[in-house]
């Protein structure tokens, strides 16, 4: 005999394990709360602008030509912003106690479609450093293309500022509280179907009928307990009696 399971057995399942589901559910927000308020360090994110600006030309009908070319060279640049010739300098530079390898997994560099301008964004776990990162980087760029291309065409057009109260990118806190209510929410209806599935006692009519597939024609009523035979119950039966 094939088990099916009705939409109506999966809400009483729900309904019979719903405090269990819901504390579950409480219990993994509220780590998710702990490990993102007390346990992950913030994370600063500093950004600056570099506008890569049209060359020089002798004939003003190439214009567009000129602006086609210099966002094909964008490309080439977000790869040389994070090349170790560059961020060599800003290491030594900033005297930091990192590798470029490691300078560059802290730096992101991105531009938008047919845009001549250029993002360079850096995190760190200290907004200042963020933004003398980010700012140097720019500065150390625009100095170096000059030769590493023979071009000067770059120019910074919004430096990094360090504000009075920086907020950290990292961790959304409220982000991961959600993503914990949700995982607890799924690992709750999952033990309690599991639990469900595990429980095989038999506790109503209706369990009996379901296992045996066959109607019920009666039941045995429970029995009170008989009260105890004592002095006491004797001498009130006599005198009733009487």
């Amino acid at each position: 005999m094939e088990e099916t399971i009705s939409l109506q057995d999966i809400f009483k399942v729900i309904k019979k394990r719903f405090v269990h589901i819901v504390s579950i559910t409480m219990i993994a927000a509220l780590i998710a709360g702990v490990i993102s308020f007390f346990l992950l360090t913030p994370i600063y994110q500093a950004s600056t602008q570099i506008l890569v600006n049209k060359q020089n030309t002798e004939q003003q009908a190439i214009q567009s030509q000129d602006i086609q070319a210099n966002l094909q060279l964008i490309n080439t640049y977000n790869v040389i912003i994070k090349s170790p010739a560059i961020l060599s300098i800003v290491i030594e530079t900033l005297d930091l106690k990192l590798t470029p390898t490691q300078l560059t997994n802290k730096i992101t560099v991105s531009s938008e479609n047919n845009s001549q301008v250029v993002n360079v964004s850096v995190q760190d776990e200290n907004a200042a450093i963020a933004v003398e990162v980010a700012n140097t980087t720019a500065e150390v760029f625009r100095q170096e293309i000059k030769e590493l291309m023979n071009v000067d065409n770059v120019n910074i057009l919004s430096p990094a500022i360090l504000s009075e109260n920086p907020s950290p990118v990292k961790p959304n806190k409220m982000l991961n509280i959600a993503i914990g209510a949700v995982i607890g929410l799924m690992l709750g209806v999952g033990l309690a179907f599991l639990l469900e599935y595990l429980d095989t006692t038999i506790k109503s009519e209706q369990d009996v009928e379901d296992i045996l597939d066959l109607p019920i024609i009666g039941i045995v009523s429970p029995i009170p307990d008989l009260e105890p035979v004592t002095t006491s119950n004797l001498s009130r039966s006599k005198g009733r009696g009487n």
